[in-house]
C-alpha cells in the first residue's frame, strides 16, 4: 500500500547512511510540503547533492524523484499525515500544543488502520464468556487497566484491575479455567508481565494482550490487539500509546455490550440511575 512509504520512511531511518538520513529527515519533518519541493529545493533543504535525492527514492521503491512524490502524495492521501515533529524546548503554547495533538491523531488513525478486527472479535468472544476478568497493567498502562476496570464492570461478572505486580503475581497463581486475563503493555517486555502471562496461562486461564506486536509478552498470549506506534523517548513525551490503548478498551466494552443484546439494557440502565442523585441538576436556559 502506498501509506506504507511513511511507515517505511520512518522504520528504516536509521540504516540509512548519513545523506539519505538528512533527506529522510526533511521528508518527515513536513511530508505535505515535501510533495511540492523541487529536487533542487529538497537537495538544498537537506544539504545534499540532487544526485543523493535520487539515490534516496530509489532505495525506497521509486524510478526517481518524480515517482517518489507521487507515491508520497498517495501515502498522505490514504490516511492522516504521519506526524514525527518531537517538542524541542523553544517551542511556544501553539506549536507544542498542535505537535502533540497531531501526533496523537496520526497516531490513532494508523491505528485503525492496522488493527486486526479478526482480534477484536475473539477478544470479544473471551470477553462475552468470561466467569471473572482480572486486569493488569503497571506504570501507564496501570491508569489504562483502571479505565478498563470502570468499563468492564458493567458486563455484570467480577471485575478488577491491579497495578502491583505482587497482586498481579498471585491473582494470575490462583486463576481458574473460565477466567480471563487481560494484560495491557506498549512494551511487551517487562520481564514481571511476561512472566505473569505465563503463570496466568498455566493456572487455565485466557490470556489477552494489548501490546507490541511480537514482542515476549505478545507470545504468552491466547489473543493480542497490537499497538506498534512510536513514542518519542526524549524528555518531552505524549503519551500516544495510552489513548490507543483506552480507545481499544471502548471498542472490546463496545462488543461485549452489543453481544450481549437488548436483554442487557435494563442493567446498564441501573447503574446509570444509580448516579441521578450524585448529580445537581442541569439549569434549562433562561433560569
Amino acid at each position: 500500500m502506498a501509506h506504507d512509504l511513511l511507515d517505511r520512511l520512518r522504520e528504516r531511518l536509521e540504516e540509512l547512511n548519513r545523506s539519505e538520513r538528512k533527506v529522510a529527515n526533511v521528508i518527515l519533518e513536513d511530508p505535505t510540503v515535501a510533495t511540492s519541493l523541487s529536487i533542487a529545493s529538497l537537495a538544498q533543504a537537506a544539504s545534499v547533492s540532487e544526485p543523493t535525492v535520487n539515490r534516496f527514492c530509489r532505495n525506497f521503491g521509486a524510478k526517481g524523484y518524480p515517482d517518489f512524490k507521487i507515491k508520497l502524495a498517495q501515502s498522505l492521501a490514504g490516511g492522516t499525515p504521519y506526524v514525527t515533529r518531537a517538542v524541542e524546548p523553544g517551542d511556544s503554547a501553539t506549536q507544542y500544543t498542535h505537535k502533540i495533538f497531531g501526533a496523537t491523531i496520526a497516531a490513532l488513525d494508523e491505528a485503525q488502520r492496522d488493527i486486526d478486527m479478526g482480534a477484536v472479535e475473539r477478544m470479544v468472544d473471551y470477553l462475552t464468556q468470561a466467569k471473572q476478568i482480572h486486569i493488569f497493567g503497571l506504570g501507564a498502562s496501570g491508569a489504562v487497566a483502571q479505565d478498563a476496570q470502570h468499563k468492564f464492570f458493567r458486563f455484570n461478572l467480577p471485575v478488577m484491575a491491579y497495578i502491583d505486580v505482587l497482586m498481579q503475581r498471585m491473582v494470575a497463581a490462583a486463576c481458574h479455567t473460565g477466567d480471563v486475563v487481560v494484560i495491557i503493555s506498549y512494551t511487551g517486555r517487562t520481564r514481571e508481565l511476561v512472566d505473569i502471562a505465563r503463570l496466568a496461562r498455566d493456572a487455565g486461564a485466557v490470556v489477552l494482550g494489548i501490546t507490541a506486536p511480537n514482542s515476549p509478552l505478545a507470545n504468552e498470549c491466547t489473543a493480542t490487539l497490537d499497538v506498534a506506534t512510536p513514542e518519542d523517548t526524549d524528555h518531552y513525551m505524549p503519551m500516544t500509546s495510552r489513548v490507543i490503548q483506552l480507545t481499544l478498551i471502548d471498542a472490546l466494552a463496545t462488543g461485549v455490550t452489543l453481544r450481549r443484546g437488548e436483554d442487557f439494557l435494563p442493567h446498564l440502565k441501573k447503574i446509570k440511575d444509580s448516579l441521578r442523585d450524585t448529580r445537581f441538576p442541569v439549569e434549562k436556559p433562561g433560569k
